[in-house]
């Protein structure tokens, strides 16, 4: 291979010292140029793997948080969330978001070129793809136990094709009305979403509020058999406290490919501080989280009852809110603000876990409270908070910053906040137009639901034929119930009939309602 200096000796041979240097100069340039190119794309594919791994995060929690006769059922749900959202995002997703961000300068509601294409950058499209999935994602454990297989499918491909990428264009993309990078930013500022408390985790979130209202709760956690109000809420205990942890640390693991690889994208000489400062953020934040849901949820249960107990749970939950938390401002944050931001954050995740169960909504796995509302907090965080020095340094702006900040000044400036307020508006009323209908037409098709057998027998007998009644925790009755009611449907599909006289034996509302006396939900 020629050097620089053979190349622009055979490109000017007749050249004197000057032009040689100067086209040396401008070799070296280009080379070293592309060179930076290569390497951010590396970044991105690295920092992308570590974001997908996260799928197996969400997996093994959702495993472990539900019963094991829907283990599998679960665990598939989140692999298709991977499958399904890639295809979508390739085909319509990713120009919804971002197409066309890069020959022009004015504002859209959508993208609207780069469809069946990664666009100019396969590295961009790889990482911009592993966010798209882990919004998709957070829905599967909220629905768990409960939700059809083609729903799922459904609305898997209907967020990460058209729902998740409207709202990263509107956040993220160059063309956005709400993004920081628009030629004209709104309020002369647009809002800093670092790596999306609010593109990825409330429209995640939001979605499994609104599938989970229109769905119902899981039966025999709020109703008794005859529709009933139960004096206490029942509780349906996970099958492995260790798989949700497990779960929980790869989460977190793969947090720091999703914050500190996000300063990829502000494109200037600060990548590296801004990236270090995420880091430090994501770490400070999710231990206070942590901490702050353990030992809070520990003086709440010691003055109701007289006994304290050290939950497992809050603690990892509480650990997953500070995370979700400082997402949206990781990178323009100082570090005592993520400890303040994991503190509050782990008292948000306390109380809106308990609201949840007041309003009798049912959340397998607590994901509205640990991404919807944290969410919501995290992007209000950013603010607030957000450091005059770290704005500087990632974004080149000086005129607004954290709203705490401004009054430190005897400024009264909230652009920036009023900015964070409406992208939280924004987030929730687009998912509310389009998600809510969505489900509620899913529901009316009779696709949304599992019925009442296939939900007491459990998922993993009902799609996938993978759990006896034993190894199951289902009674054996149960389980012949349901291969009889399926049977009957075959045999008139075969016969070309409706024959609305055949009953089995043991019919869904028999079988559901003897579960319920008999407390058998629990398995």
């Amino acid at each position: 291979m020629a050097s620089i200096f053979e190349v622009c000796k055979e490109d000017y041979p007749d050249g004197n010292a000057t032009v040689l240097l100067e086209c040396v100069s401008n070799q070296f340039e280009e080379d070293v140029a592309y060179r930076q190119q290569d390497l951010q794309a590396f970044l991105y594919v690295l920092a992308g793997a570590m974001i997908f791994f996260m799928q197996s995060g969400f997996a093994m929690l959702c495993a472990g948080s539900v019963r094991i006769k829907n283990v599998q059922n679960t665990m598939l749900k989140n692999l298709l969330d991977a499958c399904g959202s890639a295809i979508a995002f390739y085909l319509v997703g990713y120009a919804f978001a971002f197409g066309g961000q890069n020959d022009s300068a004015k504002t859209s509601f959508i993208g609207t070129t780069d469809f069946v294409s990664v666009g100019d950058s396969a590295a961009f499209w790889f990482f911009q793809y592993t966010f798209s999935a882990t919004s998709v994602t957070i829905v599967a454990g909220t629905l768990a136990e409960r939700c059809q297989m083609a729903a799922y499918l459904w609305y898997s491909v209907f967020l990460a094709g058209f729902i998740y990428p409207v709202v990263a264009h509107t956040v993220w993309s160059n063309n956005g009305f709400l993004s920081i990078t628009n030629a004209d930013p709104f309020l002369g500022i647009g809002a800093v979403d670092f790596a999306g408390s609010g593109v990825v985790h409330i429209t995640g979130g939001t979605t499994a509020l609104f599938a989970t209202l229109v769905l119902g709760p899981r039966r025999g956690r709020f109703f008794d058999a005859q529709g009933e109000p139960l004096e206490t809420p029942k509780s349906f205990p996970g099958h492995s406290v260790a798989l949700q942890l497990l779960g929980t640390m790869i989460l977190w693991f793969g947090w720091f490919g999703f914050n500190p690889g996000s300063a990829l994208i502000l494109g200037n000489e600060n990548i590296g501080t801004a990236a270090a400062t995420a880091a430090v953020s994501t770490a400070l934040a999710g231990s206070a989280g942590g901490v702050s849901a353990l030992f809070t949820n520990l003086y709440i249960e010691e003055r109701r009852t007289g006994e304290p107990h050290f939950s497992l749970s809050m603690a990892m939950n509480g650990a997953l809110s500070g995370l979700v938390a400082i997402t949206s401002g990781c990178g323009i944050v100082e570090p005592w603000a993520s400890i303040v931001i994991g503190l509050v954050a782990g008292w948000v995740y306390i109380y809106t876990s308990g609201l949840l169960i007041t309003l009798k909504i049912d959340d397998a796995v607590d994901a509205i409270p640990v991404h919807m509302f944290n969410g919501i907090w995290g992007v209000l965080a950013t603010g607030l908070v957000a450091s005059p020095r770290m704005m500087e340094i990632a974004y080149g702006t000086t005129g607004h910053y954290g709203w705490f900040y401004h009054l430190g000044d005897g400024s009264f400036n909230a652009r920036l906040l009023g900015s964070q307020v409406v992208t939280i508006l924004c987030i929730l009323t687009w998912t509310l137009v389009t998600m809510m209908p969505f489900f509620i037409w899913l529901n009316y098709k009779g696709w949304l639901r599992a019925d009442s057998l296939e939900e007491l027998v459990g998922l993993d007998i009902s799609y996938h034929g993978g759990v006896d009644s034993k190894d199951g925790g289902v009674k054996k009755e149960y389980v012949e119930a349901y291969k009889r009611h399926k049977g009957a449907i075959r045999q008139r599909r075969s016969s070309h009939k409706a024959d609305s006289r055949f009953e089995p034996d043991v019919t869904q509302e028999d079988a559901a309602a003897e579960a319920y006396s008999d407390g058998d939900l629990s398995h």
